[in-house]
């Protein structure tokens, strides 16, 4: 009789935010989005485990940290599916979707240098315009973004 054993591959979390089936190309691209290397809490990064959803995936627990919804925006541009699990006493106290809002204010840079948003002090605005694809929209100029023009701020 042969006894199946799991082990965590990753450490548990007391309280903070686990960053949950990051596709593994993107995973330290979400660590440099939210500059966690700036951070002073614990951080785990786990990358290319066995996923029953996605072949593999990568996963960032941050201790006692919490995200705000920008910072949580700006995953979405580059990991639309990822799964936030908010943590507390070591419970999962809260789940969420990552889910690419209808606009976007102040995180993304047009790339048309003559936007008013690249000559003047103001606040960047877009419209997705394809939230599959991620295609946005500049509110001032008008001018389309693909996704891996992308340039965040």
């Amino acid at each position: 009789m042969s006894e199946q054993r799991r082990e965590l591959q990753v450490a548990a979390l007391c309280n903070g935010t686990a960053i949950d089936h990051i596709p593994p190309r993107f995973v330290f691209k979400v660590v440099s989005l939210l500059e966690l290397e700036n951070l002073e809490n614990p951080i785990t990064i786990g990358n290319n485990f066995e996923s029953k959803k996605m072949q593999s995936k990568g996963i960032i627990k941050i201790a006692d940290k919490y995200f705000e919804e920008d910072e949580i925006n700006k995953i979405a541009l580059i990991a639309p599916n990822v799964v936030l699990n908010i943590i507390k006493d070591y419970e999962v106290v809260e789940k969420k979707r990552v889910i690419l809002p209808q606009t976007i204010k102040g995180i993304v840079k047009c790339n048309n240098p003559k936007c008013i948003t690249n000559n003047e002090p103001m606040i960047t605005h877009f419209e997705v315009v394809d939230s599959d694809k991620i295609e946005l929209r500049c509110h001032y100029c008008n001018i389309k973004i693909k996704k891996d023009e992308i340039i965040l701020k």
